[in-house]
Formats: C-alpha cells, structure tokens, sequence
C-alpha cells in the first residue's frame, strides 16, 4: 500500500471515528484538511508569569515593540495581554480591544501575582529551560534583518542566552526576559 493511500485511508477512518486517537509520525509529512469541528479554532495566546510589571512591560513593549492590547487587575493578579499591531487592534478603543484580543492570534499574556515584585523570598519563576520545572522553551519573534536587530538588542544592555556567532545554528539567537525566559529571534527567512 502506498504512503499516500494509507494516510488517506488513517485520514478518513480518524473522520469517521468520534475518538480522537490519531498517530502521527514525525518521517511523515502530510497535509490534513481541518474538520468542521477544528475549522474555526485558532492559536490564540500563551501566557507566562513574570515577577514585576515594571520591568516586564518595558521589555515587551518598547525592546521587542509589542502593544498592550488589554489589562485586566483580577484583585491578587494582573492580567497584560501584548501583541503585534499588525491588525490595528492597538488602535481600537480599549472595549473593543478587549473583545477583540480572543479573535486573534499571536497573544502574549502575562501574568502578574500581586507581591513577587518586592518579596524578597521570591525566587523567581521556572523558566523551563533547566531543572526543577524543565519543559516550555521559549517564544519566538520574527524580524527582517536578524544582524541589525541583534546589534539593537546588544547596544540596549538585553542579555542574550545565545549570539548569532555561538553554537552551530549562526542564524538564530536567543535573548531573555526580565524573568529568564527565553526568546527566540529569528530571520523573516529561515531555511532549517
């Protein structure tokens, strides 16, 4: 049975069975139609936790260039939600902006607990790159030219996890947070 033939059979037994069991290989590549049950979603936020706003916000918004859409003081935590203005959604009215922050993709929500920014037992949070708590990597931005907006990065004191001249990847770098958290920057153009 060819490749092709036997994704296609997986593909239309997996529609016809309400379970969502399905096995994908990583040698494999295809290309699966959405269902009408998937075909609205998208990928909408990822939120992580930082210890001060005060820190974290300048970072986001004026090192790396993202708009607060909306922020949301829940009573013990705040919510920031950032995004790139790329659909003029920092422009709209802060109602709007609000609603409109769940129709999107590409949010960045940050989670602020109230006190960790003056606690002096607070040790942080996991970055996901080491033990304990290994797990999340990192976020990622695109730019246009990767060498300029590494230089910008350097001349701006942003600490770098990664250069553009360590390792074996010489075409990525990794910068981080005021938190530690890892942010990958990446040329516009990649060939992996």
């Amino acid at each position: 049975m060819s490749l092709n033939r036997f994704l296609l059979n997986a593909f239309n037994q997996a529609r016809r069975t309400p379970t969502l069991q399905r096995t994908f290989h990583s040698t494999t590549l295809a290309t699966m139609p959405r269902t009408a049950a998937t075909e609205s979603f998208k990928f909408n936020h990822t939120m992580i936790r930082i210890k001060d706003p005060k820190l974290s916000l300048p970072f986001y918004m004026d090192t790396l260039g993202m708009d607060l859409v909306s922020e949301q003081n829940m009573g013990d935590f705040t919510l920031y939600f950032l995004a790139y203005n790329y659909d003029g959604i920092a422009s709209l009215p802060a109602e709007q902006k609000a609603k409109a922050r769940f129709n999107r993709e590409g949010i960045l929500e940050l989670t602020h607990n109230h006190g960790t920014e003056s606690d002096p037992n607070f040790q942080g949070y996991a970055n996901g790159n080491s033990e304990p708590g290994r797990g999340f990597g990192h976020i990622a931005i695109t730019v246009n030219n990767i060498e300029e907006a590494c230089a910008r990065f350097e001349s701006l004191g942003v600490p770098f996890k990664k250069r553009l001249t360590d390792g074996k990847m010489r075409h990525i770098a990794f910068i981080l947070d005021p938190d530690g958290y890892w942010v990958e920057v990446v040329p516009q153009s990649l060939s992996l």
